[in-house]
């Protein structure tokens, strides 16, 4: 395969190849990057997620983060003032887990090698779950959210954090042109890989948007699901919640 054609998101079983094979070859400078390219816009964003997904309503529970990488996000749970829960962090790419578990020795995190679709946890596990930047690269999104959906406790949150389009014209083809053209570039140049980040961007343009992957959620079987969008709208922050009594 060439590399724009390694770029282009698959579907079915291929996705799913296509996303292990690209997050294991960029799991050296994975952490490096998505600080860089995103100017550490990235940090706050993942504040506010967490901040929706209302641990405190089980503070001791255990939690689970879907498509975890390196941790990040699972980590900025475990550092909420007061949290003495537990986070179980989930990723099918082994090199994105090997490479993030110096940061969560001190951690109450645990990292289990794991298919977001098809998640090795009985029914009704969690207090509540999230997931930062992973649901678009799903092969199938309506079977990672049932599984979720599955694993949680009634009454439990559902947080996803993801890129979208912007709805703004000046932004949007602000967000495009930095998408398209930079980002692919010094992604590239600094990873050394040669299709990840321009894969990026189409992934992006190519999957739904918020009112969509909203209804999606509900389709999933989560009683209601809200959306808001973040910095003009490059990213969105769904709150799905299962029902009380399911």
């Amino acid at each position: 395969m060439t590399a724009s054609r390694d770029a282009e998101p698959a579907s079915g079983t291929a996705r799913a190849a296509q996303v292990r094979r690209l997050f294991s070859e960029i799991a050296p400078r994975y952490d490096l990057l998505n600080h860089v390219l995103s100017l550490n816009i990235d940090r706050r964003w993942r504040r506010r997620a967490v901040s929706e997904l209302g641990w405190e309503r089980d503070p001791a529970g255990s939690y689970l983060d879907v498509c975890a990488g390196t941790f990040d996000l699972a980590l900025e749970v475990t550092a909420q003032p007061g949290f003495p829960g537990r986070v179980v962090a989930a990723d099918f790419a082994f090199p994105m887990l090997a490479r993030g578990m110096p940061k969560i020795e001190a951690a109450p995190v645990q990292a289990v090698c794991g298919d977001a679709q098809q998640l090795p946890f009985a029914s009704n596990s969690f207090a509540g779950a999230t997931v930062g930047f992973g649901v678009r690269n799903l092969s199938e999104p309506l079977a990672g959210f049932r599984e979720v959906h599955r694993v949680l406790q009634p009454g439990a949150r559902f947080v996803v954090l993801e890129f979208t389009v912007p709805p703004g014209r000046l932004m949007r083809w602000a967000y495009l042109l930095y998408f398209n053209h930079i980002l692919p570039r010094v992604g590239r140049l600094v990873s050394g890989h040669p299709w990840a980040y321009t894969y990026l961007p189409k992934s992006v343009e190519g999957f739904p948007g918020p009112d969509a992957l909203a209804g999606m959620l509900r389709r999933a079987g989560f009683a209601s699901a809200r959306w808001f969008l973040l910095t003009g709208g490059i990213a969105a922050i769904h709150v799905a919640t299962k029902a009380a009594r399911d």
